[in-house]
């Protein structure tokens, strides 16, 4: 069985992580989406709520949730790659400016863990300028992004910045 993990932030999922989850889904039998807690990201959104809205999100797209797995991932990459018996990461790209990054976050990775391979996905070409930290700007000033991202999403944005949470603006 081909098994890939899918790190990110996802703060929060947009339409084009799973545009990416889906072209993945083409490639894997079976990909782990793993949620990060990145301690240089002050989150919207917990971790729980993230892993919830992105399983909400895999259903809602009609995606085989039966082949996804969402999960909370603290450490590294490699090892959650490891420990799910994965034999690559999903990345995604939007321009050729993710690229130099992404190609550094591979190299890396390669050099802890020789036997694990990155593999870049294009997202469509309508989702190529949304980013989550967009997302979080444009809602925080009370526009709307339920074109960049599922429903679930918008809904848990509009529900956090609504409480004032740390990552968004009290309006």
């Amino acid at each position: 069985m081909r098994i890939a993990v899918y790190p990110g932030s996802f703060d929060p999922i947009t339409n084009g992580h799973l545009d990416v989850l889906s072209r993945a889904l083409g490639v894997f039998d079976r990909v782990a989406v793993a949620v990060l807690a990145n301690p240089k990201k002050r989150p919207l959104l917990s971790a729980d709520e993230r892993i919830a809205v992105i399983r909400t999100a895999v259903d809602e797209a009609g995606l085989p949730a039966e082949r996804v797995d969402v999960v909370g991932l603290d450490g590294l990459t490699v090892d959650a790659v490891r420990a799910y018996g994965g034999i690559s990461i999903v990345r995604g790209l939007r321009a050729v400016s993710d690229f130099e990054a992404e190609m550094r976050l591979a190299h890396n990775n390669r050099k802890l863990a020789p036997d694990i391979d990155t593999v870049f996905f294009m997202t469509a070409v309508e989702y190529g300028y949304v980013s989550s930290s967009l997302v979080r700007e444009i809602a925080s000033y009370g526009g709307d992004v339920s074109g960049m991202v599922p429903a679930a999403a918008a809904a848990a944005v509009r529900i956090a910045l609504a409480r004032g949470e740390p990552g968004g603006r009290v309006r």
